[in-house]
């Protein structure tokens, strides 16, 4: 296009808004501290430039991570806009791709020859979904422009397109800084990426992500990815394990690393006790790390957790495959450690899985959420209890106790659980003064602890002050169980007032795996 200053778009407008205005037949700009008006000519390359910045590069700073990476076409080459409003605009993009994070975005399925050919060959972002159709386009770019692909996201779904995908990326991508390669259902064989996936390194990958994937080669790999911001590890087969030393010692390398997840796709995927070696003298430091999400076995996390010191750590998310025996003492040092003792914590049933969630009070998300995968209610129940016992010196100055179901939910517990049950699951919280049951659980704790007379009165929630009953009218008289518990507390010169629940937002625990 042709420099016009008539031509009726204005980009002017929408790159400064407030400070730059459009006249008839001129762009202008309004400097807006002394009121001079001048054209917008008599900008400065270096200025012009940190405008160019906020229009294409700045929706990167202003949404999730994730969301940047793998945004949408118009997005990504906004950047087209600028070069076709005069020659001096174009230069200076072109002449700024790395400041300006130029790229051209191929779409998996349509034919990308056209767009290559038209603009300079800048870094290239290949995105969709794979088909039988497409398979041969997406191998011949990826075999054609190695040397320039800077984003790769991928999925597909049959073992022949794997295959052949493999074989073409087995070259370096010397440009490399975004990957993400999705598995879109089961096959009946696990097709395992070569150790020369990428020609061995990735000295620029900042963004990692394979999802039902195996890859025995990851250490090798990993150990040239010393840029790497995010890893994500998702429903693992077991073809594709490897142990808790190996991954600590991937890790320890990735000294940039901000957000790790980690999940593996059955039990199965667990590490051999009879060959576990001495207990280490020394952790390795993971000093960026934000966020860590697990998913496995708990052997597992506990041999990894115990190589490992994350004091920047705010978020941690673990699911565990339900066990029989839950033995964390290393996952509960490493919490106590990093987020400290909890003001509040959350216990949650749901139909098919379990949780609790300690909280900081300075605190209203969730810091700290470890799962049991189990549909079973007094399995759920009796793991829980184990691991709240384990975990007595974190929760032994806890002050406040809720325990319900997702709003939501489609719970439906039978009878059947024993009183003995729930007073292990209450037993750790020796400090609690106020203990929050919604109306679906409130029936089935209290007959437990109104088991608790005579000397067994204070057994359990020693220093239990405020009940705080879901649905509770105070009109009307509390629950028969209820009612003899606070009289046992009374008599005892240890008063326990009852008052209504009304949950929000903030009393809602998200549950079911991020």
């Amino acid at each position: 296009m042709a420099d016009n200053p008539a031509h009726p778009y204005n980009p002017c407008k929408s790159l400064c808004t407030g400070i730059i205005s459009q006249r008839p037949n001129d762009h202008w700009l309004i400097r807006c501290d002394v009121g001079q008006v001048v054209t917008i000519d008599v900008i400065p390359d270096d200025m012009l430039l940190t405008i160019f910045d906020f229009y294409v590069v700045g929706y990167y700073q202003d949404i999730e991570f994730i969301e940047a990476v793998f945004g949408n076409q118009d997005k990504i080459q906004s950047w087209q806009t600028l070069v076709h409003v005069c020659g001096r605009w174009r230069d200076l993009v072109f002449g700024s791709p790395r400041r300006l994070n130029l790229q051209l975005f191929c779409k998996v399925g349509t034919s990308a020859r056209e767009t290559l050919d038209v603009w300079p060959a800048l870094p290239l972002h290949i995105q969709g979904g794979v088909s039988e159709t497409s398979l041969d386009n997406v191998i011949a770019e990826l075999a054609e422009h190695s040397d320039r692909i800077c984003k790769i996201n991928l999925d597909f779904y049959t073992t022949s397109q794997i295959e052949k995908l493999w074989t073409a990326m087995q070259v370096p991508f010397p440009e490399l800084t975004i990957l993400s390669l999705s598995l879109g259902r089961r096959l009946s064989c696990d097709p395992i990426l070569p150790d020369s996936f990428l020609g061995g390194s990735a000295p620029r990958l900042r963004y990692f992500a394979l999802t039902s994937i195996p890859f025995p080669g990851l250490p090798k790999l990993l150990s040239s990815a010393t840029h790497l911001g995010y890893l994500t590890l998702l429903n693992i087969p077991h073809s594709g394990y490897f142990s808790p030393e190996t991954m600590a010692t991937c890790l320890s390398a990735l000294t940039s690393l901000e957000e790790l997840y980690l999940q593996f796709d059955s039990p199965q995927s667990s590490p051999d006790q009879e060959n576990r070696g001495p207990p280490l003298l020394t952790r390795s430091v993971l000093p960026a790390l934000t966020n860590f999400t697990f998913k496995g076995v708990y052997e597992y996390l506990e041999e990894l957790v115990a190589r490992i010191d994350t004091p920047r750590l705010y978020q941690s998310w673990t699911t565990f495959f339900h066990d029989i025996d839950f033995d964390t003492p290393e996952l509960i040092q490493f919490i106590t450690r990093t987020f400290g003792a909890p003001n509040d914590v959350h216990v949650v049933f749901d139909s098919r899985i379990a949780c609790i969630t300690p909280q900081r009070q300075a605190s209203r998300s969730t810091d700290v959420r470890v799962e049991i995968l189990c549909r079973v209610p007094d399995w759920q129940l009796s793991s829980l209890a184990q691991i709240c016992t384990l975990s007595l010196p974190l929760l032994s100055t806890t002050e406040s106790l809720f325990i319900y179901e997702p709003v939501q939910s489609q719970l439906d517990w039978k009878d059947g659980i024993e009183n003995t049950e729930w007073l292990d699951l209450l037993f750790p919280f020796t400090a609690v003064k106020n203990f929050y049951l919604s109306k679906q659980f409130a029936p089935r704790i209290t007959p437990a602890l109104q088991e608790l007379t005579g000397g067994r009165t204070i057994e359990v929630l020693p220093t239990l002050q405020n009940l705080f009953l879901e649905g509770f009218q105070p009109s009307e008289p509390v629950h028969e169980g209820i009612a003899q518990f606070i009289s046992a507390r009374q008599l005892i010169n240890r008063p326990v007032a009852t008052s209504v629940w009304e949950r929000d937002s903030t009393q809602e625990t998200f549950i079911g795996g991020p």
